[in-house]
């Protein structure tokens, strides 16, 4: 058993949740094949809300957030994951209803591991996180859907954000003209240092006229946001070409026909990287590790402790928060 530090919110009698730093021991930990002792976690969306309380998301108190870990296997029954091994977990339940990264250990289902492929360290994984993961997972499946950068140019919308941001840069490394869409006129500078050619201010995407289709524009899309903003980005895609959807900030309904579908052979991709199994989170980790390496990581980094984590959680739920929350656990 060990001591260790842990970010815990409660549930207190009147309904209200409070958020603390506590001392924990490992023997509170659910019972798993790994214990990991976690070096970086980085802060998302969803654990904002599972840090209100948002019953979507977490039903249990006291819990500890943190969809995202990256450290050391400190312990494993698992003969596959030996002690000592670098490890990612991301997704799955973590940080859901099972203690999560901003503890300083997880214990987690061998099934939820991911070995830290070469080419990339724990720092670097947790900086692109979930967020980062599921930019890249966009743009994989967008790939396999035909996107390609002679396609035209690709749209990234909620480009600030951590989904966002990682996307633009992704996507102009990649050798695609990438156009943002933002509603941050304080962030341009940050976005074309990201490799944007064009920033797009997100009110030109809210429109909810009825008309069927826009004008031919876009060989790709990355949302994040849904809503009106999704919808009017499909209605402008290339024939043939896809749109990805992973986020619903905006909203979570789409104001929708089926004009754009069957008169412009468009896709609309759905993107999960919670239960996504392990064999294709390993794939794009890979991919992330190598031929998708992204340069200059460092520039998204929002540095974070268990100490500052409750200001931030306010400032990414008031849509504040630009690149990626990276959390440091003390050595």
């Amino acid at each position: 058993m060990t001591q260790y530090k842990a970010f815990e919110v409660t549930k207190e009698e009147d309904g209200s949740f409070t958020r603390a730093i506590v001392e924990k021991d490992t023997s509170d930990l659910p019972e798993g094949d790994v214990l990991v002792r976690v070096a970086y976690s980085s802060l998302n969306y969803k654990d904002a809300l599972s840090a209100t309380g948002n019953p979507g998301v977490t039903r249990n108190y006291p819990h500890t957030p943190g969809i995202d870990a990256a450290g050391v296997v400190a312990a494993s029954n698992d003969a596959s994951i030996a002690e000592g091994t670098e490890v990612i977990v991301i997704g799955f339940d973590l940080g859901m209803n099972t203690a999560g990264g901003f503890g300083e250990y997880i214990s987690v289902p061998a099934g939820w591991v991911t070995p830290l492929p070469s080419g990339l360290s724990v720092r670097e994984a947790m900086i692109l996180g979930t967020a980062g993961f599921t930019a890249a997972l966009c743009v994989h499946k967008l790939e396999d859907a035909g996107m390609s950068p002679s396609g035209g140019p690709v749209l990234v919308t909620g480009a600030t954000g951590g989904v966002g941001s990682v996307a633009v840069r992704l996507l102009s490394q990649a050798g695609y003209e990438t156009h943002a869409v933002t509603g941050k006129a304080s962030e341009h500078d940050f976005l074309r240092s990201l490799g944007a050619a064009e920033i797009l201010d997100r009110s030109e995407f809210e429109d909810e006229s009825s008309r069927p289709l826009l004008r031919e524009t876009w060989g790709g899309v990355v949302d994040t946001v849904g809503g009106a903003i999704l919808f009017n980005c499909i209605k402008a895609l290339k024939y043939g070409q896809s749109a990805a959807a992973c986020g619903l900030v905006s909203s979570p309904m789409i104001p929708a026909s089926v004009f754009p579908f069957i008169l412009r052979h468009v896709n609309l991709l759905g993107i999960d990287s919670v239960e996504l199994p392990l064999d294709q989170k390993n794939v794009i980790w890979s991919k992330l590790a190598s031929e998708w390496k992204i340069d200059n990581l460092e520039d998204f980094v929002a540095p974070l402790t268990l100490d500052t984590l409750s200001d931030a959680i306010d400032r990414i739920l008031a849509g504040e928060m630009v690149g990626r929350g990276l959390i440091e656990h003390a050595s």
